[in-house]
Parts: C-alpha cells; sequence; structure tokens
C-alpha cells in the first residue's frame, strides 16, 4: 500500500505573459471561454477518479495544488467548484492543504479574498526577486513593490504563505544576494523557495544564451551562492528540507512532499500526470500538453488523457530515487523495497553506493538512504552514478 498522502493536482495553463527563463506549460491567450475550461475540468476530475479506483479505493485527499501558468487568474468559483468535486469524490482530510500560485500582480491580488472564501489556505507567490532591475530582466508583470504588497495581504489573508526567489541571474554578487534574503526573511513566514535560475532549453533565455548574450554564473559563484543560501535560511530557522525549499520544522509544503516521497496523486488539465498505485502496479498517466488538443479530447471523450503506462521496477526504481533523494531525509529502505521488492543492498551497485558515500555525497544511516548537502548541490551526476 502507497504511504499516507494522496494529492490532487490542477493545471490553469494560462498566463498574462511568457517569462523568458520559463519552460512550463504556459501559454498566452487573448480570451478564454471560462465556462468551457470549468466543465472540462471538471469532467477530467471525474474520469481521474474512476482512473484512481473509484468509490470503492478509499483514497484519502491531504493536498490540492492549482498549478500553472497562473492560476490566480483562475475565477475563484471554478477553484470552488473544483474543491467541490473532489470532496464528492475523496474524503478529505481535515488538516486538507489547499495550495495556489500566485503572481504579485494587483490584478490577482484582488482575488485574494475570494480565493480564500472558495477554500485556499495557503498561497505561493511567484515574487522571484525584490528587485526591480531583476524583476524587469526576469521578465516579470510585477515590480519589487508589488511583490512586497502581495505577500503582505497573503500573510493576512490566508493561514499559511510562500514566496519563490531567483538566484544566479547574470553579474548577481555574494553580497548583493545575502541582502535580498534578508530582505526576503523579514517578510517571511515559515516557508520559503529559492531556485537556481537555469537556462531551459526551448527558452528565449537559452535562446540568448546560444548567441552569447545571456551571461550566466560560473560553476564556482553557484555554488558561493548556493551556499550562501543555506547559511543565511539555516540560522533564521528555515533549513532546506529539499534542494530549492526550506521551511521551519512542520512547515513544509505538503503537496510537494506527496511527490517526492512517492506517494499517489492524480493530475488535470494540459499536461499534468498522475501515479497511482493499483493492486501490485504503480501507474503513470499523463494529459495532452497543448491546452487546445486537450480541452478538444475533453469534450469528445471526458478524459485529456495521452498515455497510460504501467512502469517497471527499473523505472520505479529510478523514480523512487529522484524524487526521494531530493529531502534532507532522504529515502527509506520500506519504500524502496515496497515499489520493487529490492533493498539497498539488491537495488544498486555496492561499489559505487559505496564509493558516492566514502566522497561524502550519501549517507547510509541504518534503513535510509540521503544526499548529503553536497550530494544534493550535485544530485544529477550522483544519480547517474548510482542508477547508470
Amino acid at each position: 500500500m502507497p504511504e499516507k498522502g494522496f494529492g490532487v493536482y490542477v493545471h490553469w495553463p494560462f498566463c498574462l505573459s511568457k517569462c523568458p527563463y520559463c519552460d512550463f506549460n504556459s501559454h498566452v491567450r487573448d480570451s478564454i471561454d471560462e465556462d468551457r475550461w470549468r466543465v472540462a475540468l471538471l469532467r477530467e476530475l471525474d474520469a481521474a477518479a474512476e482512473e484512481a479506483g473509484g468509490p470503492s479505493s478509499a483514497r484519502h485527499v491531504t493536498s490540492v495544488f492549482f498549478g500553472g501558468g497562473t492560476p490566480s487568474l483562475m475565477p475563484p468559483a471554478i477553484v470552488e467548484a473544483l474543491l467541490d468535486r473532489i470532496a464528492d469524490h475523496w474524503s478529505v482530510d481535515d488538516n486538507v492543504e489547499i495550495t495556489l500560485e500566485a503572481n504579485p500582480t494587483s490584478v490577482e491580488r484582488d482575488r485574494f479574498t475570494a480565493f480564500r472564501t472558495a477554500g485556499i489556505n495557503r498561497a505561493s507567490l511567484g515574487a522571484q526577486a525584490l528587485d526591480d532591475k531583476a524583476l524587469k530582466f526576469l521578465g516579470r508583470e510585477h515590480g519589487a513593490a508589488d511583490a512586497r504588497a502581495a505577500v503582505d495581504l497573503a500573510a493576512r489573508i490566508f493561514p499559511r504563505y510562500s514566496f519563490d526567489l531567483i538566484y544566479a541571474r547574470p553579474d548577481q554578487t555574494i553580497a548583493a544576494w545575502r541582502d535580498e534574503l534578508r530582505d526576503a526573511l523579514s517578510m517571511a513566514g515559515d516557508h520559503l523557495s529559492v531556485y537556481q535560475l537555469t537556462i531551459e532549453p526551448g527558452t528565449v533565455f537559452h535562446t540568448k544564451w546560444r548567441r552569447g548574450e545571456l551571461p550566466v554564473p560560473d560553476a564556482d559563484d553557484t555554488a558561493g551562492l548556493y551556499e550562501v543560501t543555506q547559511e543565511i535560511l539555516d540560522a533564521a530557522g528555515l533549513p532546506a528540507y529539499e534542494i530549492s525549499n526550506h521551511a521551519a520544522p512542520g512547515a513544509a509544503g505538503r503537496h510537494n512532499l506527496v511527490y517526492w516521497r512517492y506517494q499517489d496523486y492524480v493530475g488535470v488539465g494540459p499536461g499534468a500526470h498522475s501515479r497511482l498505485s493499483l493492486g501490485s502496479k504503480k501507474w503513470a498517466i499523463t494529459r495532452f500538453r497543448n491546452p487546445d488538443s486537450w480541452l478538444d479530447r475533453v469534450e469528445k471523450t471526458g478524459s485529456g488523457l495521452e498515455k497510460r503506462e504501467a512502469l517497471d521496477i527499473d523505472q520505479r526504481r529510478a523514480e523512487v530515487m529522484l524524487m526521494g533523494l531530493r529531502l534532507a531525509e532522504g529515502v527509506p529502505e520500506a519504500r524502496l523495497r515496497r515499489e520493487t521488492g529490492q533493498g539497498f543492498d539488491d537495488a544498486f551497485d555496492p561499489a559505487r553506493l559505496s564509493a558516492l558515500c566514502d566522497e561524502g555525497l550519501l549517507g547510509l544511516n541504518g534503513n535510509r538512504l540521503s544526499a548529503t548537502p553536497a550530494g544534493r548541490q550535485r544530485l544529477n551526476a550522483v544519480l547517474d552514478y548510482l542508477l547508470p
């Protein structure tokens, strides 16, 4: 049986503009037929409930996450309708975490109260920077004053809130980043997400980088910025519980923990994914990514399903470790054994595992394997060696 925790993800793929660093499934539209989208999302949620085992599955929802795109552009009435339908299909935990991603523009801030009334109890704000020049570089629609106003409003309206920052920007110094982090901590609650800027294929930034028009910090500079991040946030009582996420004890984002702990979840909306344990199998389910293709498919068939695949042992082992080693807590052997029938000694080449431990990149403590801080900083390389 899966570990306790069952999540529902809803994808709203629309944004006011496309950020130059973004490779998410987000799209800009001049107009959106909100009634069509409400009906389609509800229909796919019904289909997802059947995929998850129907009413006899006894699944218990512990988290709901509205992501995107920019879900704070959704009408709050659609959010409320989806939450009501979730409660029709499954039991919902009394302490369920219901998160909505939001940008700090004034248009979206004006909806915060309505989203709270609809049932949202945690806001995740895409502040990204607290400096106007940096925000302009990142292609954001808001300024630093908007970000501060949004965080202040979220703190007053929602029981829990977090916001994101992006570092390793061109020409960013450690001194400037220290100041920005301290500024962020003056506004932060019990959670903060801090992401390294990465240049992803298919983005505007990638095109500029290939042309030599976008200088990025080298590996040493990036490592220095990462280490300063850990130092300052640790001292402030917000240690990293995951590579890019920091929280006070007990305040970790519950929905993302569902992913990282390899628990079950359903995803609805364009490009959404699901992972479902049914009997002895683990199913990977994907939806059509293009919003128009997804909408057409749902209206014709009731679901935007593109692919449904039973994962084999190697795939499950890779996913357990890829997700779990991102966490400071690591991976308990019982989870790996539940998913693959293998313990650490069976699943990995003992010489490779020993070498990673000797290098101080992994730690094996009893029945739990975890990446050290140095290992999490180099996790792709660690996984490539551990899972050749």
